[in-house]
């Protein structure tokens, strides 16, 4: 019997493997493909801090978003999980050894890999030793005398050493590249040569321990579970409970050991019981780590890099004198980064400084780092108008940042919210309302991605500029309940009509819209529907898609990451076809369609279909009216359903199987930003 689902974390990996494949393709300019093992390496970082811990059984089967399975199900997928993280690992591998390395070479840069250290650089990384990094070392001994906790992902040497009477000792060295370049660079003779700091530790080592001799060094790594241990009813301040959690979050369960090849078995064992690192998956690898820090290369070579896309700004906001004015005449759509983040910020600042604004209500989930968004706001609320903020305090990894945004915006006067500690709010919308002749005009913007001007650099998503009542009422109401800080519950049910809020009726929306395909394809009437998404894992939901797929709906999904339906499998999903794609830019937008006989219903919004969008989260997914905005919608997406370059499909084993190139080729990425160029 077929499964029904796949599972997310294989898919997930499987997903990472397509974004190792572009450091493969020659196609790709070198440094971007350097780029690709980085973001590769980054990613699954990320993986072992959060998913590992779920799979090696060091939380609770089927705990908060993860479907339930039983423990024999966990145990092989763990051992799969793991296999292909091997595979992968070994490709990797292969890649930069055998094509990057030499390309650099070609080029007269010398990425020094395992490679010892030639004349040109011996002397100048020694001087660089001596002057820079032999400040920044601190060498702890292992023994069972002395605690010492290594941090997460931080780089270390065990180095095995006989004092001067033979008695043999470890020492944990660290490789203190959050304090220095992970890079050295020597030129000499036209050439340019790029050492690790690893490797100018390791030539000196001597220097270090000058009383003793150096049997061995070794390079480990130890990622950390990154999980906050936050209760679902926390009656204090939330802000001061999650400070709290953050600075114990370097200090979690230790998810992966990663170690050298050729440590002696009896070091490696010391270490292992020294650190408590038994429950950890302990995994050999190279004599190099955190290879995420290739993003930051030193390499500058003419002709490695993506051919520069200027951001498009769209000349009819160009020409506006007043944003704000021009959005009550008509909807706007901005495609980022095709197209200038500018009028986002615009939008902010305009209404921070309009004297007739008189409210600004916003939700926060990742911001830049220097937002100015965020400095708006500040400004907003100082110049006298009410500024309401909905700041998502939970948004992993981003939680520092946004407690600092949100003690500034607090100190300047702004009106904080936070979410209740078991709902995280990942709506993306924002709404001004300004007092025109004796009454309130409202704007807004509703968007698929994060109200974030440096993320909008690389990420594609889209937002909304719009004055349509019905959304923005609903909006209102919407913050209206946040600022009540309750769960949603029967009793607490608020009636959206035009928006799909998750907790209230997205989830009941989609499948109704489904069904409304079920029974045009039963009348023999044409059905389709073609959604788009990060990540597709609700039972629910893709249950639904398959009995439309048996009903003879045709589906078409394109999904960048997690992707837990199973396409192509006869008597369940044979109309269903799903399409991934990798590409210079990250796919972030949502976008969902559906036929309706030929009255074509868009919606966009912030929900992926997982657990945790539908079940634990506030989401904004809302239609678009406008019909020039959803014909542009419409021909983005069939550009990207006709990628025959950086699309791949996904067979029965969620495996990237390449799209059969048809002349001529079409790359969507590429395809997209020339269509909008033309329509500026």
């Amino acid at each position: 019997m077929e499964h029904r689902f796949y599972n997310r974390d294989l898919s997930w990996l499987s997903f990472n493997q397509r974004v190792m494949e572009e450091a493969g393709n020659n196609k790709v300019p070198l440094l971007e493909r350097i780029r690709f093992l980085s973001i590769f390496s980054s990613n699954l970082d990320e993986f072992y801090r959060v998913r590992m811990p779920v799979l090696h059984a060091l939380k609770k089967i089927g705990e908060k978003d993860d479907t339930p399975i039983n423990a024999d199900e966990q145990a092989g997928i763990l051992k799969q999980a793991i296999a292909m993280v091997n595979a992968q690992q070994n490709r990797f591998g292969q890649i930069l050894k055998e094509q990057l390395i030499p390309l650099l070479k070609a080029a007269k840069v010398n990425l020094l890999y395992n490679d010892p250290f030639p004349a040109e650089v011996a002397g100048a990384a020694t001087e660089y030793f001596f002057a820079e990094v032999l400040a920044f070392l601190q060498p702890v001994e292992i023994n069972d005398t002395k605690s010492f906790f290594p941090g997460n992902n931080c780089l270390y040497f065990v180095v095995h050493l006989l004092d001067g009477v033979g008695k043999e000792k470890l020492v944990l060295l660290n490789i203190p590249s959050d304090e220095l370049p992970r890079f050295f660079t020597v030129k000499s003779d036209g050439k340019t040569y790029i050492a690790f700091l690893d490797d100018i530790i390791r030539y000196n080592l001597d220097k270090v321990f000058k009383n003793e001799q150096i049997q061995g060094c070794y390079s480990i790594k130890i990622t950390r579970d990154a999980e906050l241990d936050l209760q679902d009813e926390y009656p204090g301040d939330l802000s001061v409970e999650i400070e709290k959690q953050l600075k114990k979050r370097d200090f979690g369960l230790a998810t992966r050991f990663l170690h050298q090849a050729g440590i002696p078995l009896r070091i490696l064992q010391s270490v292992i019981q020294q650190f408590d690192l038994q429950n950890s998956n302990i995994t050999e690898g190279g004599q190099y780590h955190n290879l995420k820090d290739f993003y930051s290369l030193p390499v500058n070579i003419p002709g490695t890099l993506f051919d520069s896309w200027p951001a498009i700004s769209p000349a009819e906001i160009e020409a506006a004198p007043d944003l704000l004015s021009l959005i009550v005449k008509k909807d706007l759509l901005i495609s980022t980064p095709y197209q200038s983040y500018h009028p986002v910020l615009r939008f902010f600042n305009e209404a921070a400084i309009n004297p007739d604004v008189q409210e600004i209500y916003v939700t926060l989930y990742r911001v830049a780092s220097n937002s100015r968004i965020v400095n708006a706001l500040i400004s907003a609320a100082k110049n006298g108008k009410t500024v309401k903020v909905m700041v998502e305090l939970k948004a992993r990894f981003d939680e520092a940042n946004n407690l600092k945004w949100a003690k500034k915006m607090k100190d300047a006067g702004v009106r904080i919210i936070y979410s209740i500690t078991s709902l995280k709010v990942h709506a993306k919308v924002a709404l001004v309302k300004t007092k025109k002749d004796n009454r309130m005009v409202y704007t807004g913007l509703l968007a698929t991605g994060n109200f974030n001007e440096s993320t909008a650099k690389f990420y594609t998503d889209h937002i909304l500029f719009t004055a349509n009542p019905n959304l923005l009422r609903e909006m209102e109401l919407l913050f209206i309940f946040l600022s009540k800080r309750e769960k949603p519950s029967l009793e607490k049910q608020v009636k959206f009509n035009h928006l799909l809020v998750a907790q209230f009726n997205l989830q009941s929306k989609f499948i109704e819209l489904i069904d409304l395909e079920i029974e045009f394809a039963k009348q023999g009437l044409p059905a389709s529907i073609t959604l788009k998404m990060n990540n597709l894992e609700e039972q629910v939901l893709i249950s639904k898609l398959y009995e439309a797929s048996q009903a003879g709906v045709s589906i078409s999904l394109i999904v960048r990451s997690v992707c837990c339906l199973i396409p192509g499998i006869k008597g369940m999903s044979e109309n269903i076809i799903v399409r991934r794609i990798v590409d210079r830019y990250l796919e972030h937008g949502r976008v969902f369609i559906f036929n309706n006989n030929g009255n074509t219903e868009v919606f966009l919004g912030s929900a992926d279909w997982m657990n945790r969008n539908i079940y634990h989260r506030i989401e904004v997914c809302f239609p678009v009216y406008d019909q020039d905005i959803k014909a542009s919608l419409l021909k983005i997406i069939a550009l990207q359903l006709s990628d025959n370059v950086q699309a791949v499909m996904l067979d029965k084993n969620i495996q990237n199987i390449p799209v059969h190139a048809d002349i001529p080729p079409i790359q969507a990425q590429q395809e997209i930003y020339r269509l909008l160029l033309n329509k500026a």
